[in-house]
């Protein structure tokens, strides 16, 4: 199956972006660790990309097998864990660089506040 791509922006109070997420067969996954649970944003990427939504809070799948992760971090550890590995890292909550992996949240690794309604398909 072709998957296709989505454009992610940040909301009203968030940071970065915007990330163009492609999942390929080596990277299908889109990776929530939100507490449990597949989020809405992660939900809504999969469904339109073609992805495979995946609860990283309850499970674990290898690093080159994500094609982003969906955070909900207000503080400094997941905002800067992903992006420091080179994944594409969604925030739902409102934040910017921070804490003592800043250097790595780039804008081109990282978008906040997002909600359902900032992904939209690429045509």
């Amino acid at each position: 199956m072709p998957y296709k791509a989505v454009r992610v922006t940040k909301g009203r109070g968030g940071w970065g972006g915007p990330l163009t997420i492609r999942p390929t067969d080596e990277k299908k996954l889109i990776y929530c660790v939100t507490g449990g649970g597949i989020h809405p944003v992660a939900q809504r990427i999969a469904e339109l990309t073609g992805g495979v939504a995946f609860d990283g809070f309850r499970s674990s799948a290898p690093e080159k097998q994500i094609a982003c992760v969906v955070i909900d971090c207000g503080g400094t550890a997941r905002v800067g864990v992903y992006p420091m590995k080179k994944i594409l890292t969604i925030d739902v909550k409102p934040s910017s660089p921070s804490g003592p992996l800043m250097q790595f949240i780039k804008e081109e690794l990282f978008v906040s506040d997002v909600k359902p309604d900032n992904v939209a398909v690429v045509e």
